[in-house]
């Protein structure tokens, strides 16, 4: 007489898989590396980005080929001499701007995933120092530099021999928007290249992206501003 134990006829494989392979372990690592991409997308949309610095327009404070951490938490909480990082689309790069880029909280998420993704929507960022917020009066001639409401600024972010304009101007900037300069006055397109252009080269405040807090690339500069 057999003693082997009875198997139930309906009994399935582990998994349901008809195969007899679990399949379970797959899943769950799908699950988890699904997780880990989300968790890091909402990092970068909500917390912090890497940027890389393409251009010399902040030269000597960020040199070309830099890359810089950008501190998103308390984005809309900006003080003059802020180095800052804000979406130019509709100001700086308005001619520029395609069909696919979203104003907005759903944008700025949009455009980081596809920026994750090496994807471009159209959107373009700047990085700039803020030199006047709203209700100031920025103004500057290449004699008496850079005056805000009526006092000089000490800019020690200038190379040595820098003036701070070569073109005098005097702006007024309205409330909730942002007057930005480069520290490389003489190849900087900054507010005072789009003063003729529709809101004045003004950036509103919820353009910007976050403020500059970190160099991680090159290694030999790695650390903070300075400034």
């Amino acid at each position: 007489m057999s003693t082997e134990p009875a198997q139930d006829a309906n009994a399935s494989t582990p998994a349901g898989d008809p195969a007899g392979v679990d399949v379970r372990p797959a899943r769950r690592l799908l699950l988890e590396i699904g997780v880990a991409v989300l968790l890091v997308m909402l990092l970068r949309i909500f917390v912090m980005e890497s940027f890389h610095v393409p251009s010399g327009s902040m030269a000597p404070t960020i040199q070309p080929g830099d890359r810089v951490v950008v501190t998103k938490i308390g984005a809309s909480h900006v003080e003059r001499g802020d180095v800052i990082v804000f979406d130019g689309t509709t100001t700086f790069a308005a001619g520029d701007r395609t069909p696919f880029a979203s104003d907005g909280l759903i944008g700025r998420t949009l455009s980081s995933i596809a920026s994750t993704l090496s994807l471009d929507l159209g959107e373009q960022d700047f990085l700039k120092r803020v030199a006047g917020v709203g209700g100031d009066r920025v103004s500057c001639t290449p004699k008496g530099g850079l005056v805000v409401n009526g006092s000089p600024v000490d800019e020690p972010w200038l190379a040595p021999g820098t003036t701070a304009c070569d073109t005098p101007f005097d702006v007024k900037v309205p409330q909730g928007r942002l007057f930005v300069l480069g520290d490389n006055r003489s190849d900087s397109a900054d507010s005072r290249s789009h003063l003729g252009d529709p809101g004045g080269g003004m950036v509103p405040i919820d353009d910007v992206v976050g403020h500059v807090s970190w160099r991680y690339w090159p290694i030999d500069r790695i650390g903070g501003l300075g400034h």
